[in-house]
Formats: structure tokens, sequence, C-alpha cells
């Protein structure tokens, strides 16, 4: 082992040794008494859940309404006596029987739910086509999460043709956002722009292409004039042949090319032109956790602050790490101490001790509620055909490719969708943290607008669910920044030092500098993340940090 290595281990699994103990067996019965009354790991699973209809009254009628499908934890479904399908729920089909009886009869909500099961595949390849057909069904009728969702597709090109401007629309048009918004203009100009100069690059270069191709077609055909009469032509059939078949293949090539030119001239002449924006001014359950203050600034109600601060360290099972609970307690401290958060921290915790906490938040939170959740720990993915797949590790899970005990990323986004705050940041310091969101971007971050009154009052009542992720889909450095992860002493110095209202862009760009550079110190690429979750509900808003000074 080099001396590099002894130092800065990287943060994702290896192979670990594991020890085996020999026990009697516990029989069933005994089983089912130990465990008796106790939360299980399912039990906190969302679920789609299919509610019984109610029995409402209608004059001296009485009639019973149709089944209702919601998302909740598979607990929450069986009390409320509803139906869910306990085994193999990634299946397509199971997950469709839920929702489709309801798209099809028109509702918004059941129609995007059944366009994000396409998209997401269950158990098959992704069907991106009709993802995009059901999410249109639901945009059309202004549902704002299927606008998103589309948008999405549209950016990365998914079963569409990729179309940036439109997927800036859908944004806008999901976020609530009039044309003439600035943010809006400024982004959408910016990427007309780029298309604009991509579009005349694309039509120069078939310009030039056009003119090579048209003179070797001049020279075959002056080539083919100048054979031989038809009583030598015996002699020099093949090379005339040869001479045709060419001239007829360039002429082919020259007439898709020139198609290929109109289309990308109609595509220039319809980016219509924005105006250039403008500067603006220098924005029945209970809990056991205890209520949070109130945070206001700039004569604005920023609403309560919780935070979940999770540091999985000492595994059982496969290699432990160095400095997720300092980083975690170090966490809690500076949120508690210089921001004013309620904090709930878990060490070392359990598959289920963790989406218990995650479900509890659901009794503490309200709608104007902003909520933190800070993870340090292992992380993982596994592949599934040409889906990839991210993992939180409880200190209880096995080694790969055993996953049945690691929380899944889409259980994570199926609860931070369910939490009624307004307001959500998941801050990931782990191997593969930036799977948590397939996302493509984190859009409308403006430099020149800059985070005036105007931009505060604007995105404080809108709904946020973002990301920052100590890398993409890569491993990421578990030392290097003394008692601290890399990603977690920039992330808490950045903290401290901070004496204003703090935008998560803002924090972002901030961290982003100091990880890249220290990690390249250390001969390492760690690139963080910065995007809004996608399923979880994402708006356009944005998480603001307020110091209590």
């Amino acid at each position: 082992m080099n001396s590099w290595t002894q130092h800065y281990r990287i943060a994702c699994l290896g192979l670990a040794t594991l020890l085996s103990v020999s026990c009697a067996a516990p029989s069933q019965k005994d089983v089912a008494a130990a465990t008796k009354g106790m939360v299980t790991r399912q039990d906190l699973e969302i679920v789609d859940c299919l509610l019984p209809g109610q029995v409402r009254q209608l004059g001296n009628s009485t009639y019973l309404t149709q089944r209702r499908p919601i998302n909740t934890t598979a607990s929450d479904c069986r009390i409320r006596g509803g139906e869910y399908v306990a085994y193999d729920r990634a299946n397509l089909k199971s997950a469709l029987a839920v929702w489709l009886q309801a798209a099809e009869a028109g509702d918004a909500e059941a129609q995007n739910n059944v366009g994000e099961i396409y998209e997401r595949g269950l158990g098959i390849e992704p069907n991106y086509e009709a993802a995009i057909i059901w999410y249109q069904k639901a945009a059309d009728q202004g549902n704002a999460r299927a606008q998103f969702n589309l948008g999405t597709l549209y950016e990365q090109g998914l079963g569409v043709p990729a179309d940036k401007l439109k997927a800036l629309n859908l944004y806008r048009q999901s976020w609530g956002l009039s044309e003439d918004n600035l943010m809006y203009q400024s982004a959408a100009a910016q990427e007309q722009q780029t298309l604009r100069d991509e579009l005349q690059k694309q039509i120069a270069e078939k310009d030039s292409q056009l003119g090579l191709l048209q003179k070797q077609l001049k020279d075959q055909q002056q080539k083919l004039a100048k054979q031989p009469t038809v009583e030598h032509a015996n002699a020099t059939s093949t090379e005339a042949t040869a001479a045709r078949a060419e001239i007829e293949a360039l002429k082919k090539w020259i007439a898709n090319l020139e198609s290929d030119r109109r289309a990308s001239n109609d595509r220039l002449a319809s980016v219509a032109q924005l105006r250039t924006p403008q500067s603006t001014t220098t924005v029945p359950q209970t809990s056991s956790l205890p209520v949070a203050q109130v945070r206001k600034a700039l004569g604005m109600d920023f609403g309560r602050y919780y935070a979940l601060v999770i540091g999985n360290q000492n595994y059982k099972s496969i290699d432990s790490l160095q400095t997720p609970i300092s980083d975690a307690q170090r966490t809690a401290k500076v949120l508690a101490d210089k921001y004013g958060f309620t904090v709930q921290i878990l060490e070392d915790a359990s598959d289920v001790a963790m989406l218990k906490a995650l479900n509890d938040l659901n009794a503490a939170l309200q709608p104007n509620d902003n909520l933190l959740i800070y993870y340090a720990g292992h992380g993982e993915r596994l592949q599934n055909g040409k889906l990839e797949s991210g993992y939180w590790l409880p200190v209880n899970a096995d080694p790969p490719p055993q996953d049945t005990f690691w929380v899944p990323n889409e259980q994570i986004t199926a609860h931070l969708a369910r939490l009624p705050a307004k307001r959500v940041l998941v801050v990931a310091d782990s191997c593969y943290a930036g799977l948590l969101s397939t996302d493509p971007s984190y859009l409308f971050v403006d430099n020149k607008v800059g985070y005036t009154l105007d931009y505060l009052k604007f995105k404080l009542p809108k709904r946020s669910r973002l990301l920052i992720s100590s890398g993409g889909d890569k491993p990421v450095l578990d030392t290097g920044g003394g008692t601290n992860s890399v990603f977690a002493r920039a992330f808490l110095d950045e903290l401290e030092a901070n004496q204003s209202v703090l935008a998560a862009p803002e924090l972002f760009a901030r961290i982003n500098k100091r990880v890249a550079g220290v990690a390249a110190k250390n001969k390492f690429v760690q690139v963080p993340e910065f995007k809004s979750i996608k399923g979880a509900g994402h708006e356009v808003g944005d998480f603001f940090l307020v110091p209590k000074a």
C-alpha cells in the first residue's frame, strides 16, 4: 500500500473479509414473538396504495366511490384499509394496475405517475416514448410535475429529439414563470444564442460539404462524357458503369445534405428573438422533535429550520470509514449554533433507523418549513440493464451485490416527495451520491441576476427539492480534510465563514471550487454536483441558510 493510499482512503465499497459465526437457528415461533410490535423495514417503504372507496350519502341513496390511488408507507396503507403489492413492488404491471384506471379517466396526477412508472422502467427497460405520451396528457392539463418531467426528457433527448429551448419553456410553465420573467428571459436568451451558434455552424459545414460534393459530381459527369463512343464501349463498360453509379450516389448524398440544410435553416429562422433582460433592483401525528423557531431576515419569513444528520462510519460487514461521525457531529453543531436548526443526528444507523427518521419528519414538518438532510457514509451503485441505481448504505449493509439492507435512492426520493416542507436540501457525501437525482442540471442560475430582494421574494414561496453531492457517479475521498472529508471540510468551512443569507447555488459554487482544488493536489478527480431532485416535486424554489446574527 503506497503512502497516499494510507492517508486517503476512497469512501466506497471494497472487498471485505466476512466473519462467520455458527448458532442455532431460532424457530419461526420465537422470531414471531420477538418481533411482534416492532417497526420493520417494509413498514417504512413507500408503496403505490389503493385506498378503499368512500361510502357517501346523497339524499336517501348510499353509494361507494371508486378506490383512490396514493403514495404512502406500507404501514399507513394497511392502517387505512388500502391495497398494495407486498412483494415484487418494482414491477411495471403491478404499479400500473394502481394508477392506470385513474389516468385513463383523465386524472392528471395519475397520468403523471404512469409517465414516471414508464420512465423508471420498474423491472424492464425504460419506455421513454410511453412516458412522454402520459406526461404530455398531464402537462396539457397544467400539471406542474408532469411539465417538469417532460422538460427533463426534452433536455436529455430521451424518447424525443433533444430540445433545450422546449425544455426551458416546460420548466417555465411548471414553475409558474411568465414568459417575460427575468430569470426565464436570461436563461432562454443564453440557450437561444447557443442554439443559433450551433445551427449556423452546422449550416456552414453543410455548405462546405455541398461545395465539395457538387465539384465531385461535375468532375464525374465530365469524365463520363469523355468516354469512348458506343462502338468502343465494350472495352470501357466497367469503368462507365462505376462512373454512373458514383454519380447517382453523389446526387443522393447532395439531396440529403440539401434537405438537412433546409431543416437547419428553418429551425434557425424559428428561433424567436427575446428582448434583452433588464436589470432588477438590488428576497394528527405527534413528533418527538423539538419545535423549531421561525427564522426572519430582510423583512421576510423564512420559516422554521430542521435538519436530519446521518453519519455512518463503523460498518459491520464492509470496510469502515474514518470521518463520517466527525463530519456529522460538526455539521449538527454548525447548523444548530449558527443557523438555528432543530437537529436530529443519527450515528451508525441501520436501514430501518434511516427510513424511520425520514418518515417521522412528516409529523414535525409544516408547509413553510425547511429541511436539510446531511448524509455521510458508504454509497454504492448497481447496474440493471441500461439503468444505474444508487444507494445509501446503512451500517448493517452486506457487501455487494447483496443489497437486501441497502437504502435505494428511489425510496429516499419517494419520502422527500411526501414531506410537507416547502424547501428541502440534501447534502450527500458518499460514493455515487450524484445518482440520487437523474435531473441533468440545475437551470435558471444566472450570476447576472444576483441574489437580490426580488430574487428572494420570488424564490421563497416556491417548493424546492435540491441536492448538493460530493461527487457524481464516481468514488469520492473519505479523508483529506483533517478530521473531516475533503467535501465536508469545504461545506462546513463555508457555513462557518458565511455572515449573510446564503442561497444553495452560491453555497455550491463556493464548495465546488474548494473541493476540486484539494482533490487535484491529492492527484484525484472529484467533482461535486448541484441538481434538483427529479420525482420529489421540485419547483423553481431555492434553499436559504439564514445565520442567527
